[in-house]
């Protein structure tokens, strides 16, 4: 397994650690870590990918070879800000170019904005498929991802939100009240990504060298045991250890 844990803004140390121990816990599971997607072809040759990360952006021939790397039948269990590209504008505002379009596109979406930290409820959408099954709704603080959607995607877990983001960003108005995907599966070829979007973290020092100290530690949903069951049903999925029906692709059982 190859595991691309690193970026902007987001205690990444604390992530890594968390998920290293979760990969741990299956001894057929061998991990390399990395902290961009520069070495594409021990990529290519791991059997499966996970990636927790902000703001990192392969280059083009990266992008190619992650979209065939799926394509060919690979799994990728994509957390958080993995489908964030963050631009500063002259206003000092951060916006979302569309930039990177191949990269996005396997994703199935990209980040474009999210509302202050707040507490809201995620629901269960397919309670029936085996990565939410058994699952009940719940409520976290967290960052609540606004993204562009690049579907079809098979939503598994979902919220609502209809307002404005943080002032800082670009596109501050989110005036429709559909459904924001939390967890869901995106085929592309005979893969498949299944994207996560909780698990915002952020210590003291993260926020360098736009503020020297960041005045609060953030934890979010690594504080909520539902995380980690979710987050375990992902490694498992990624790693083949569980085959949950809609997995393969279209055809797939």
């Amino acid at each position: 397994m190859y595991f691309v844990v690193g970026g902007r803004y987001h205690d990444f140390d604390f992530a890594r650690l968390q998920i290293l121990g979760l990969l741990h816990e299956h001894e057929r599971i061998r991990v390399r870590v990395a902290e961009n997607y520069d070495d594409i072809a021990a990529i290519g040759a791991a059997d499966a990918l996970v990636s927790y990360t902000c703001d990192v952006r392969p280059d083009e021939p990266q992008q190619q070879a992650l979209a065939e790397y799926v394509a060919r039948g690979g799994r990728w269990f994509a957390l958080h800000g993995t489908n964030s590209i963050l631009q500063w504008t002259p206003e000092g505002k951060v916006d979302a170019p569309d930039c990177m379009p191949v990269l996005t596109r396997v994703l199935g979406s990209q980040f474009v904005a999210h509302p202050p930290l707040l507490e809201y409820e995620v629901r269960v959408s397919d309670p029936q498929h085996p990565l939410v099954q058994g699952i009940e709704n719940f409520r976290v603080t967290d960052e609540l991802y606004l993204a562009e959607l690049y579907g079809p995607n098979h939503v598994l877990l979902e919220t609502r939100y209809n307002g404005k983001a943080r002032g800082e960003f670009v596109r501050r108005d989110w005036f429709s009240d559909e459904p924001r995907p939390v967890l869901y599966l995106h085929h592309h070829g005979a893969g498949s990504v299944l994207y996560l979007t909780l698990g915002h973290c952020r210590g003291r020092y993260d926020m360098q060298p736009l503020l020297q100290e960041y005045p609060h530690l953030e934890r979010c949903s690594w504080e909520s045991p539902v995380y980690y069951e979710l987050l375990r049903r992902g490694i498992r999925w990624v790693a083949r250890l569980q085959e949950p029906q809609d997995d393969a692709g279209p055809g797939g059982s």
